[in-house]
Parts: structure tokens; C-alpha cells; sequence
């Protein structure tokens, strides 16, 4: 039954209004600060508000207030405010305000039950089409309906336009590459190229070259001319993944062509112009490096014209299966399963999980998942959560049976990492292919190699 919040101080009221919307699960409040904290508790999607709430009675200041206060924290709630005969102004204050509906005493059964009912339709509509937007990612990829996302998509809109150096800070796995390509999209630079570079998995040595590009000659082994990432963005968008990690030898020169717009290949001598717009992204604290010296504060400066903080996954707690639904759906197509969704306990575990490794985690669990259920709902022992308590799960004394059930577990884990290559599963199972496919065979898995 969906959750029916009704907020009046009239116990006689408040029994006719339970009594008449006896289709919900009505919860009662009887003040501001009940009504709040059943708010904040019960998540009703549906309310309906009495402005005459103690300690004004009389007028309507406290249920205005209340209103205010409940929109603040639950602001898709649908409330349908309650009023007397003569309160047609309070009514249409509080309306202007943002409450959905009002209702004029005294109450009447069957009205009260069409307004309530389509409040729950429009709520339920609203939170649909949330869902569609949060997915679709706003056209720029960033997946997500929590507050924290919604506004990290309004700054990304808002940046995009200019020129502006943005720094994205975020912990390994939130997502700051598919930010930074965000910022990408949104702007007017969308048509030409976004180039992505690591400067923590590049050797010191390799860096500058991959970066400026070298002219033939330049060193042993430079056979011909290239191109260095910064120019292969030319009109288009470079991100420099993980920059705290970048070597103090090389700051000063980066620097140079974030001031100029110009660069020197590595043996040449002529300056080339470039066009780029740069995004930078770490998950180090660049502050407190540039007071060890060990990043440079020029550049530092340079780099965070803006910053923009990427919560981590354990802080969007709304996303996560947003996220899990998103990536079930992706995964199940492009490896052609017929995976529908995620069972009762999987959403749980999803849930009450803390994601240490963020998105990347998620997705990857996700992945295998998809890999290794055998039928057409993911299980949480099929996203890797086992549940000692549950007794489907419950450990048997038999070898036969544990055996069994760890040989089991351990090819569906092997061919997800192998993402569906037999020859790989097989080797890292250390077992050959025939003897791979006569236990898949026992064991009926549902597998399809390569």
C-alpha cells in the first residue's frame, strides 16, 4: 500500500480522513515538527496539510510554514492542503507556494479519494519521467536523480560554454572521466575530438613526448614526425586524468601551453598554435602538495579556474540502483542475455552495500553478474554478495554438495573476468576447455562460450 501522510491537529479529523483514505497506509501527524519527521521517516509520496497547525491555530502561518519546510527536504511530495470554507486565501497561498492541490472542509469521501488518487498518479508519473532524465543522463552522460548529481549536471551546463580550466575532484571509480567528456558534449566543441590522457599510467619518460608530440630525429627511435595528444584535440577537449601525479620536471611547460595556447614538439623549434579546451581531474589533495612543493602553485591556480566536487557513490544513495539498472540493461544486451532485473535480495545488497570502488565497482559487479546468473533476475550471489543467513545459501556439511557448489561459483566468477572467453576461462580455472565444458555440462550453468 502506498504511504499517506495526513498532518492535522484534530484527532476527529484526523480519524475521518484515515477512515475515508482507508486504500493507503496512512500515517498521522499532528504538528510541524511530527509532520517533518514523518516526512523525513515515511518518504510519502502524497500528504494532505491542515494550515491550522498549533501553535496558530487561528491562522495559517504554521501550516505555510510547515509547507515550506516539507518541500525543502521532499520537494516532489505531492501536498494537498486542507482548509475551512473562508480560507480560500490561505489556499491559494500556500498553492503559490507549492503545494499540488487544496481541499475546502467539510470532507466528503468520494472527492477526497479522486484528489488523493490523482496526486499519487501524478507522483508516480513525475518520478517515471525522473528516472527517464536521470538514465538518459541529460544528453551529456552523467546517469543520476540525487541531489548532488542534479547539480553537478547544472554546473557542468553552466562551465561548458567558456573557456574556463576545470579541475574535477572526485575518489577512484566516481566518474571523472565521463565528467570531464560531460563538459565536452554540453559545449560548443562537442563536434570535434576529446582526448583523454593518464599522466599516472605513462612512464616520466614517455610523458612529454605523448603529450607534445616530437619532431623526426628527436630521439632514438623518433622515425617520423608526431603528433602529441594536445594537438590531436585541436578544436575539441583534452582531459589530463590523475595531474597530481604528473612529474615536477614537466609542470612548468604544461604550464606554458595552458597561458599560451602554444606548444614546442619534443626536438623542434617552432611554436604551434592549438585550440584546446582542458579539463584536469585527481583524486590527490593538490593544496596540500603545492605546501610539500611538490606540485607547482602557478599551476595549480592555472588548472582550478573551477573546481567541481564528484560525490562518491556511497553519498548518492538514490543512484545506486538508478546506476545498477542502467548497467543490468547495457551488459544484458550486449552480451545477448535475456536478464530482466535484479531480485529482492540483490536490490538489498545493492543497497546496504558501501561501494568502496564507486561506479566502477558497481559496474563491474554489474557486468559479471549479468555473465553469471542463470536465469532472467541477477541474484545477490550473482553480483558477488553471499548471505551466510540465507538459507538457499546455507553451508552444507557435505564435501559432495560444497564442492559442487564452490566449482559452481568459481567458473561463473573465471568466465565473467574472461568476459566470456572459454580459452581464458579455462586457463585461469587451470583446468582445459573439455574438461571446462563437461562441468559446465554437470553443473548445468547457463554459459555460452566464444
Amino acid at each position: 500500500m502506498e504511504k499517506l501522510l495526513i498532518v492535522d491537529d484534530d484527532k476527529g479529523i484526523q480519524k475521518q480522513l484515515k477512515w475515508s483514505l482507508s486504500d493507503y497506509d496512512v500515517v498521522l501527524a499532528g504538528d510541524r515538527d511530527s509532520a517533518v519527521a514523518a516526512v523525513r521517516r515515511h518518504e510519502p509520496k502524497v500528504m494532505t496539510l491542515d494550515l491550522g497547525l498549533p501553535p496558530d491555530e487561528a491562522n495559517a502561518s504554521e501550516g505555510l510554514a510547515a509547507l515550506q519546510e516539507i518541500l525543502t527536504i521532499a520537494p516532489h511530495t505531492k501536498i494537498i492542503v486542507i482548509t475551512g470554507n473562508d480560507d480560500r486565501t490561505n489556499a491559494l497561498a500556500a498553492i503559490s507556494a507549492g503545494a499540488y492541490d487544496f481541499y475546502q472542509k467539510p470532507i466528503e469521501t468520494e472527492v477526497i479519494n479522486v484528489i488523493v488518487s490523482r496526486a499519487f498518479s501524478v507522483a508516480a508519473i513525475e518520478e517515471e519521467n525522473r528516472k527517464m532524465r536521470a538514465v538518459a543522463g541529460s544528453d551529456i552522460g552523467i546517469i543520476g536523480n540525487s541531489e548532488s548529481i542534479d547539480r553537478l549536471r547544472m554546473m557542468v551546463k553552466r562551465i561548458a560554454p567558456t573557456a574556463i580550466t576545470a579541475l574535477l575532484l572526485g575518489e577512484s571509480g566516481t566518474g571523472k572521466e565521463v565528467t570531464a567528456n560531460a563538459v565536452h558534449l554540453a559545449s560548443d566543441r562537442k563536434d570535434k575530438p576529446f582526448v583523454a590522457i593518464n599522466c599516472a599510467s605513462i612512464p616520466e619518460t614517455l610523458l612529454e613526448s605523448e603529450l607534445f608530440g616530437f619532431e623526426k630525429g628527436a630521439f632514438t627511435g623518433a622515425h617520423r614526425t608526431t603528433k602529441g595528444k594536445i594537438e590531436c584535440a585541436e578544436g575539441g577537449t583534452l582531459f589530463l586524468d590523475e595531474i597530481g601525479d604528473m612529474p615536477y620536471s614537466l609542470q612548468a611547460k604544461l604550464l606554458r601551453f595552458l597561458q599560451e595556447k602554444c606548444i614546442e614538439r619534443l626536438g623542434g623549434r617552432q611554436e604551434i598554435a592549438v585550440d584546446v579546451r582542458v579539463v584536469c581531474a585527481t583524486n590527490q589533495n593538490l593544496e596540500q602538495m603545492v605546501a610539500d612543493k611538490t606540485f607547482r602553485e602557478d599551476l595549480f591556480y592555472r588548472v582550478s579556474e573551477i573546481t567541481l566536487n564528484i560525490p562518491p557513490l556511497r553519498d548518492r544513495d538514490e543512484d545506486v540502483i538508478i546506476l545498477a539498472q542502467y548497467f543490468l540493461q547495457h551488459y544484458a544486451s550486449e552480451y545477448k542475455r535475456n536478464v530482466k532485473s535484479f531480485s529482492d535480495d540483490a536490490l538489498s545488497a545493492i543497497k546496504g552495500h558501501r561501494w568502496p570502488g564507486n561506479i566502477r565497482e558497481l559496474q563491474n559487479k554489474v557486468k559479471s553478474s549479468v555473465i553469471m546468473t542463470t536465469g532472467t533476475q541477477v541474484t545477490a550471489i550473482d553480483l558477488g554478495f553471499f548471505d551466510h543467513q540465507d538459507k538457499s545459501f546455507e553451508l552444507s556439511l557435505n564435501l559432495r554438495v560444497v564442492r559442487e557448489q564452490a566449482e559452481s561459483i568459481a567458473i561463473q566468477k573465471a568466465y565473467a573476468l574472461a568476459e566470456g572467453n572459454m580459452s581464458k576461462t579455462s586457463e585461469l580455472l587451470g583446468v582445459t576447455r573439455p574438461t571446462l565444458y563437461s562441468l559446465i555440462e554437470k553443473y548445468e550453468l547457463a554459459i555460452n562460450g566464444q
